[in-house]
């Protein structure tokens, strides 16, 4: 296999600065765990940001944490300034395409210093990858911080196969218009040779997209772009099976017998539905209140990009709301929401899972939503219950869930109420089925799948002839004059030509 590339906003690796010393911290799971085994290859490389600020940083020290990363991590960093940071990650990463992209156009914000900053660090990106690529790389490229990358890429090296990754929601096409700089986006994905979505729908919301804005058409999920064709195709990620039906965790949860725990595990973000699951949960106890002293709500909130003001009122709100529904339950036995406002570790989530009765899973949008196969998994019991958004990607794969609608509390509540009261029998059978899915695309079979997809693509180069050498005028004209029947054409809407941007000037020609 040629020279494989991985690029992602973040490295596998955190570098963390210290007075004294720099200390290297690998990520567990997710992204790094499903390209682990493509990565560990002698030439591979993954370039990325080290997670930290580098204004403050002197020149020898970067050189040695640069040094550091390509010598026992096969990773080359990007580094970013404060502003780099602010403008480009917080500002429009975070308040431009990560609101408008999950439908919460209310909270996009359209700034121009943002966007400027946004294309300065794809450039920067690019520039640090470049030294690497060779005329037979494969670069994979990953989610909606570097959609103009692959542009940049293939604008220079036409013979490197590209891939790019978008592991959030693509919206549909009247959500995805509203963006100011949606041209030079789309121009920016269509510089990879494959590009991947989760699902189905967020692969024909992209199709749309290009065919509304750029005058684009596809063909059974294929492109024909600036004289390449592009495939675009769901790949739907999965998690690493093997580790959480197997980890024996090292503290488990003792929870009273006589008490169901129902589980939410949520960074603090307003696409989660946080508030409105426990909303729903009050509903739930105000109309089955014999479950009242009987299930309890372990309600998990890791703390997640505190620094923008909108996530600390929403943290308020969820403790106000929590505050309330304890005070006006609780008793001096028990108390309905148990809530944690800190990140838990990975053992630590699934001593939870092992315990659930159920697990709640209720975002308003959500790319996949790995929580949920997570808590599949690690109930090898087979007696899991999960209640899932029906807009989660992963409703697309695990159907035999409690679906339901994130926004109807009611709905919410009765299915808790079936989770609780659903027989052994009806668990097993519904939990048998999404195991094995579950194990059979795990994480790893994404990242092969994706890859190998990506490394079979052959580029076709498409020859446009002038007119006048595919037909001749005048012998057209002479077979038409000697003609018995005739048939006329009416192109209509990019029918039999392509669409174009101007108007023609029609002839009517009268023999």
């Amino acid at each position: 296999m040629s020279r494989m590339i991985f690029v992602s906003n973040r490295l596998p690796v955190t570098v963390k600065i210290n007075k004294k010393e720099v200390t290297y911290e690998k990520s567990i799971g997710g992204l790094a765990t499903g390209l682990k085994s493509f990565h560990e290859q002698a030439d591979a490389l993954w370039v990325g940001w080290p997670g930290f600020a580098s204004d403050r940083m002197k020149r020898s020290q970067l050189d040695q944490i640069e040094s550091s990363l390509l010598d026992d991590y096969h990773c080359f960093p990007v580094y970013l300034s404060e502003k780099d940071v602010t403008l480009y990650y917080e500002g429009f990463s975070n308040r431009t395409i990560w609101p408008l992209f999950h439908y919460f156009s209310n909270l996009t914000e359209y700034d121009n210093t943002n966007w400027q900053r946004y294309k300065k660090v794809n450039l920067e990106f690019y520039h640090k990858l470049e030294p690497f690529i060779e005329e037979d790389s494969v670069i994979w490229i990953h989610d909606y911080q570097l959609m103009l990358l692959p542009e940049l890429i293939k604008n220079n090296h036409p013979t490197v196969k590209i891939g790019f990754f978008l592991h959030i929601p693509f919206p549909s096409s009247e959500i995805f218009r509203l963006l100011v700089w949606k041209e030079e986006i789309l121009k920016g994905i269509l510089g990879a040779d494959l590009i991947g979505f989760h699902t189905y729908d967020y692969v024909r919301h992209f199709l749309s997209s290009v065919r509304r804005i750029l005058n684009v058409n596809h063909n059974f999920y294929k492109l024909l772009y600036n004289h390449r064709h592009i495939e675009i195709d769901a790949f739907p990620m999965g998690i690493d099976y093997q580790y959480f039906s197997t980890h024996q965790v090292d503290n488990p949860i003792i929870i009273n017998p006589q008490e169901k725990m129902i589980l939410s595990v949520d960074r603090l973000d307003y696409t989660k539905g946080i508030i409105e699951r426990i909303k729903a949960f009050k509903a739930f106890l105000d109309k089955y209140p014999k479950y009242i002293g009987k299930v309890r709500l372990n309600l998990i909130v890791a703390p997640s990009r505190q620094s923008l003001p909108f996530y600390d009122q929403l943290r308020s709100e969820i403790e106000i709301l929590v505050s309330q529904i304890n005070g006006s339950y609780n008793n001096r036995d028990w108390m309905p929401i148990w809530y944690y406002f800190k990140s838990f570790s990975q053992d630590e989530l699934i001593a939870y899972y092992k315990a659930a009765d159920i697990l709640l899973v209720t975002p308003l949008r959500d790319g996949m939503n790995l929580i949920a196969k997570e808590y599949v998994a690690a109930r090898t019991d087979y007696l899991a219950t999960l209640i899932l958004s029906e807009t989660a990607g992963a409703a697309s794969e695990l159907s035999e869930a409690i679906i339901i609608n994130p926004n109807d509390e009611i709905q919410i509540a009765n299915a808790i109420k079936n989770a609780l009261e659903m027989s052994k029998k009806e668990k097993m059978q519904r939990n048998k089925i999404m195991h094995e899915r579950i194990q059979r695309y795990n994480v790893n079979f994404w990242a092969k799948e994706f890859i190998q997809r990506l490394d079979k693509i052959q580029f076709e180069t498409q020859i446009k002839l002038p007119v006048e050498a595919l037909v001749n005028k005048d012998e057209l004209i002479k077979q038409f004059d000697a003609s018995q029947k005739r048939i006329f054409f009416l192109d209509y809407d990019g029918t039999l030509s392509e669409f174009k941007k101007h108007q023609c000037k029609l002839h009517l020609i009268v023999h």
